[in-house]
């Protein structure tokens, strides 16, 4: 796989009412054209043709998804067709204001079998070679039926609290959410989000599955799109933003007695995927020496000496950069096994450190029943990952600055980079190299101060490379917000650290760090901190 972004020729062609692009990846519009009505809701496909439904016109309209000619159109059984699904046979219809669920002959328009809905507010149905799925966005279920009488087999909750839409792939389910605009692949199994992008629309409503790609009907753009989804390029890049981070680092001696040394270091950033630098970046004043530790990171290294009480010493590092809202689009059955990791990578990213202590029983113990006998490289992660949100809860000022690893996960609370070090050495001790970046970040406006930064982790997945996994932002009540800590990093950071452990300038920190020595009695105060402001095109 390759997640490296690709600046591609987009290529629309316009034939009639539909508009194709050649060139869509993952998560993007191969095809679109209108719907055939602007209420339209459900949406299926029956091998060759899309079935929409439109509860205004009670109608139930086939449509051929080349050009989105309207071929044939049959009366809904009720008066708020809301879902549509294929058996491979028949087309089942789901009513939310009737409540029942019908079976369509589509030759004779003939409901012929119907059973009730069991439930409130069914918004959309899918079929998955035996049983028919149902979504309540009232209750936010996600239920598995029995198609002969319609009671319930198994339900999980909802990704997100407006689901509205639902495809079946032949392995993972899909789910619409018209509050965040977001589409999500879900395991039917556990309900867990496997991973999930933005909806071409405002209001995406029913979803289809055609065997390679994904259909989807939205409500507010009166639309019908055809969504890429098997791409090797996985990586998904919006909301762009240019931006100057004055990165500085302010020392203070109120004396009365003398510094006599002090060195600085500040993480140069690099380009990555969520951002590129712009100019080259300014120093003031110029460093002393650009040094590099064991993990390849950069520091420009400042020194000052005899710094006497009353003194102040201030640096600054100038980014000018493009920054992007990334997300990778994961297929863990595409994931490589825990063998096809590089011996470097292994090396280098499955080693002990203090913070991590990785050979301790207990984190021995606790990796073994966590991951239990699973051999897919994603899903350990996840199971890691999972196992972090339901046991630590984030608590920004620890005591006792950055605890281990057992500490943290005995304790049950956790900072940003606490949950780092406990994703770090779980994962470690199941095989599975990891490291941590660490950023400054944008706090709500786009001229900002941050003066509290963020760390979290990337975890190597053969086939694909480094991946996000931020337990921390992942921490939160509903499946779909858990999802959004893997694969995805916000418009909002620029990542400056980039590391597996102690570096011999930075120690376990990130972003900064310094040292100094002094003779007598000094008080000293030192601050760093972010200063954002927008930059225009």
């Amino acid at each position: 796989m390759n997640k490296k972004y690709l600046f591609r020729l987009l290529i629309v062609v316009v034939s009639g009412m539909a508009t194709t692009s050649l060139w869509a990846k993952a998560g993007e519009v191969l095809r679109s054209f209108n719907s055939p009505g602007n209420f339209c809701t459900g949406l299926a496909f029956d091998g060759k043709q899309l079935w929409v439904s439109d509860r205004q016109s009670d109608l139930l309209i086939q449509i051929e998804p080349t050009s989105g000619a309207q071929l044939k159109a049959l009366p809904a059984p009720g008066y708020s067709p809301t879902g549509l699904a294929w058996d491979g046979t028949h087309l089942w219809v789901v009513d939310d204001k009737e409540l029942f669920l019908y079976r369509i002959n589509v030759n004779t328009g003939e409901a012929e079998h119907i059973i009730e809905a069991y439930t409130r507010n069914p918004k959309d149905i899918c079929w998955d070679g035996k049983l028919l799925w149902m979504v309540d966005d009232r209750l936010d279920l996600i239920m598995s039926i029995d198609p002969q009488d319609g009671m319930m087999i198994s339900n999980f909750p909802s990704p997100a609290r407006n689901a509205d839409g639902l495809a079946f792939d032949g392995r993972f389910l899909w789910v619409s959410d018209r509050g965040a605009d977001r589409l999500y692949r879900v395991c039917p199994e556990t309900g867990q989000v496997i991973s999930a992008f933005t909806s071409p629309g405002e209001y995406p409503r029913g979803l289809a599955w055609d065997g390679q790609t994904l259909w989807n009907v939205d409500y507010q753009t009166d639309q019908i799109y055809q969504i890429k989804i098997d791409d090797p390029d996985i990586l998904i890049r919006t909301d762009p933003k240019m931006q100057q981070l004055d990165n500085h680092f302010d020392f203070r001696n109120y004396g009365p007695g003398e510094v006599t040394g002090l060195d600085v270091y500040l993480a140069i950033p690099e380009n990555r995927d969520n951002q590129e630098l712009l100019e080259p970046i300014v120093f003031d004043p110029q460093p002393l020496q650009i040094v590099c530790d064991q993990w390849g990171q950069k520091f420009a290294h400042f020194q000052t000496q005899n710094l006497p009480g009353g003194q102040f010493f201030r640096v600054t590092m100038t980014i000018k950069a493009r920054i992007w809202n990334i997300e990778y689009f994961i297929d863990p059955d595409k994931v490589g096994d825990l063998k096809k990791i590089p011996e470097k990578i292994k090396k280098q990213y499955l080693v002990d450190g203090q913070k991590l202590m990785i050979n301790d029983p207990f984190i021995q113990q606790l990796a073994r029943k966590i991951t239990g006998d699973e051999t897919n490289p994603y899903f350990i992660a996840r199971k890691i990952y999972n196992y972090l949100i339901e046991n630590l809860s984030y608590n920004l000022k620890p005591v006792g600055g950055w605890n281990t690893a057992p500490t943290v996960l005995k304790r049950g609370t956790a900072s940003c980079s606490e949950y780092s070090f406990c994703l770090i050495a779980l994962c470690r001790a199941a095989g599975l190299p990891a490291r941590y970046v660490g950023a400054v970040s944008l706090r709500g406006d786009d001229a900002s101060l941050d003066e509290v930064f963020h760390r979290w982790t990337e975890v190597y997945l053969p086939n694909y490379g480094w991946i996000p996994f931020d337990a921390n932002k992942g921490d939160r009540e509903l499946p779909g917000e858990q999802a959004t800590g893997i694969g995805d990093v916000d418009s909002r950071y620029i990542i400056t650290t980039t590391s597996g452990g102690a570096s011999e300038y930075m120690g376990w920190t990130y972003n900064f760090n310094y040292k100094w020595k002094s003779k007598g009695p000094c008080r000293i105060y030192c601050e760093h901190y972010g200063e954002w402001q927008p930059l225009q095109e």
